[in-house]
């Protein structure tokens, strides 16, 4: 039995596909030890994991309002949570990893810090990512922007700074790329499919590409109409009432049933007396919603749309970052969705009425849900875990 140390940030869609794998590992006798958030205890320990709080080391929860909406455009405030947390952790973590005597650490591609003890100990280290691995040719499906280069190249100095710190603390770790980029000679587990990874034919065999891990439903959802839609903006950066309205002008009259998922930031007094094809929920059981739709309106998170694709359901794409721009150029790209490019009333229902109307949208979001049941999902991924730790014996 080995012993099998997991790192993850405060997000669901990073923890979710991690939990299969943990219940693999635990199946075939590893003992497995979790540092997650004090809200994901009860889903870890379910899994089969030992859960270990992170909540009072990590620098993103105490962020305000305004820097978390920041967080993921600003290299140097990024870079900082992640020192920050990195050096919190450092004195307990280094410690408890001499009682634990892992036999293999794997961290979240942006839990930093698993990554960072893993290389200063000289620990086994596999990097779990949930979104789309990077090496120069799949990076660029998202190009950057000129503002964001601009941005990235005046805070270079700040950035620098940060890695100061965690090279004075004994972190072996030359600069933020080293950090935070895609390293190709570590064993590392994607959870997309080789058909929907971009180029995925130029990165080591070492990447297990092993699909998406998607949850069973846990309740029934009915289909009152020919035609359901679903729109959600993902569980992060939902604050959004005004496209909310403007998605329930576009679908009034339309006949279809609509269900909107608007999260926990959102009043939904405020949207006013909703049509009778239209239900607003502030959450919902996504999976069973999806094997029931016909049309996902998302901002095309990762999860969300592997979620969508994994059902065969054609996405209508509002991404609001660069990663999410990037996984709707790769749908775009496969023909399983089309990017939205206005959000009033008109351009939402088009958008819908488009992938609903054609029928080679939904065939293609099949052909990459069948990749991603293809791809060896859990089973693979612990496949791959147990491969580092017996190299290293």
């Amino acid at each position: 039995m080995a012993t099998i140390v997991f790192f993850c940030i405060p997000a669901h869609g990073h923890t979710n596909p991690t939990l299969n794998v943990v219940r693999e590992l635990t199946a075939r006798g590893h003992r497995v030890v979790y540092y997650s958030y004090d809200d994901f205890r009860e889903k870890i320990e379910d899994a089969g994991a030992e859960f270990v709080s992170c909540n009072g080391n990590d620098a993103q929860l105490r962020l305000t309002r305004e820097e978390s909406v920041k967080i993921g455009s600003d290299l140097a405030l990024s870079t900082r949570v992640l020192v920050d947390t990195t050096l919190s952790l450092d004195g307990p973590v280094c410690r408890e990893m001499e009682r634990f005597r892992p036999d293999c650490i794997v961290a979240d591609s942006m839990a930093v810090w698993g990554k960072a003890v893993a290389k200063k100990l000289g620990i086994p280290y596999v990097c779990s990512t949930t979104t789309f691995a990077f090496n120069r040719e799949s990076a660029k499906i998202m190009p950057h922007s000129l503002k964001e280069m601009l941005s990235m190249l005046t805070s270079m100095g700040r950035v620098n700074a940060q890695i100061k710190r965690l090279q004075e603390a004994g972190y072996p770790v030359k600069n933020v790329l080293e950090l935070i980029g895609s390293d190709e000679s570590v064993p590392t587990v994607v959870y997309t499919s080789p058909m929907f990874q971009p180029c995925a034919e130029t990165f080591p065999a070492h990447f297990a590409f092993v699909g998406p891990s998607i949850r069973p439903a846990r309740s029934e959802v009915a289909k009152t109409a020919r035609k359901l839609v679903y729109i959600s903006m993902g569980t992060v950066n939902n604050d959004m009432l005004p496209l909310y309205r403007d998605c329930i002008q576009a679908v009034e009259g339309t006949g279809w049933q609509v269900i909107l998922s608007v999260g926990d930031q959102v009043d939904v007094r405020k949207l006013g007396n909703l049509p009778e094809n239209v239900s607003v929920h502030p959450s919902v059981d996504q999976i069973a919603v999806l094997e029931q739709a016909d049309a996902f309106l998302t901002h095309c998170g990762m999860n969300s749309a592997s979620e969508g694709l994994y059902f065969g359901v054609p996405l209508v794409m509002l991404p609001q970052t660069s990663e999410q721009g990037g996984v709707a150029a790769r749908t775009e790209q496969l023909g399983a969705g089309l990017r939205l490019k206005k959000t009033t009333p008109g351009a939402i229902r088009a958008g819908l009425e488009a992938v609903m109307n054609d029928p080679s949208y939904r065939e293609n979001a099949g052909r990459i849900g069948a990749s991603f049941r293809s791809a060896g999902g859990a089973k693979a991924a612990a496949d791959c875990i147990e491969r580092c730790f017996a190299a290293a014996k």
